[in-house]
């Protein structure tokens, strides 16, 4: 009979500078070594949260998926999504985890190539995500006034290292190489421009593409149209906006995110949200008051 549960262990630390403002942000880091048959959900988070296994077994369940685990592999969780995770009966796992969150996390991932459909993957021997999630704790642990830098910092190396797992090390072919800077132009260029009313069209120009052309390698690339990737990137702004400048209306917001017509925004905004702009603040901001009790 395995001994693990007289070993159990759990550690957790928030980030000692909490910033929901930022693009991408970490909010806590943690280890636990799991009693046997430890299970987690199903439940649903709010935030991402990546997992690095260190040693023994698990099973872990993604929107109804399983994928049987072991040391070495690594899990990531999306808000929203119906998760579960269990550790093995005779092996039970010991994993690292750091949780994060921010309009921009979304994006990255895409880029890394952790995507929804693959929520699990399997760094190399010599990955550095291990150490990188160590320095994380300890940080926050120590409540050093650089650690919200020091593991944003961190968090990249570990998306970096994770899209070198996911993609491969190996160069790409130039062709490649230059449709994907062509794309990582587009996004940097809607994520700069939103709030003007650009169209496509303009952008193109602005890049020296040919509007086609574009298209059909955004959408290769990222799984979207550009005037999809677009509108869902301005809709996003204006959440941000509903939510913390309660001063402005909605047509203002409207326009503040490049959507001139109040109404095409109000319809987009249902379409994607199923829920008018106006009914979206005011949910937020009932949450945001006090308890009448």
């Amino acid at each position: 009979m395995n001994d693990a549960a007289s070993d159990f262990s759990y550690s957790v630390a928030p980030n000692p500078v909490y910033d929901d403002k930022g693009r991408l942000y970490v909010l806590f880091a943690g280890e636990s070594q799991t009693l046997p048959e430890h299970k987690i959900g199903p439940k649903i988070y709010d935030y991402f949260l990546l997992h690095i296994i260190e040693s023994g077994r698990g099973s872990f369940v993604h929107e109804g998926q399983p994928y049987a685990l072991e040391a070495g592999d690594a899990f990531l969780i999306r808000p929203g999504r119906l998760v579960s995770y269990v550790s093995d009966k005779r092996q039970p796992w010991r994993y690292r985890w750091i949780a994060f969150a921010g309009p921009l996390a979304e994006d990255i991932l895409h880029t890394a190539g952790l995507t929804s459909q693959h929520p699990v993957f399997r760094p190399s021997t010599e990955s550095n995500i291990p150490r990188l999630l160590i320095e994380t704790l300890e940080a926050f642990r120590a409540r050093r006034a650089s650690a919200h830098l020091s593991s944003l910092g961190n968090l990249y190396l570990i998306l970096a290292a994770a899209e070198d797992a996911v993609r491969g090390d190996s160069a790409l072919p130039a062709a490649d190489t230059a449709g994907s800077l062509a794309v990582k132009q587009m996004i940097r260029y809607m994520t700069d421009q939103y709030a003007h009313p650009v169209s496509i069209e303009d952008m193109c120009q602005s890049l020296g593409y040919n509007r086609a052309y574009l298209a059909r390698l955004f959408k290769k690339e990222t799984g979207v149209a550009p005037v999809t990737y677009l509108l869902r990137l301005r809709i996003d702004k204006a959440r941000s906006l509903l939510r913390e400048r309660p001063d402005l209306s909605v047509q203002q917001i409207a326009s503040s995110v490049g959507l001139t017509d109040p109404l095409y925004f109000s319809r987009q905004f249902q379409r994607l949200h199923r829920q008018s702009p106006t009914a979206y603040r005011e949910s937020v901001l009932k949450r945001k008051r006090p308890s009448d009790d």
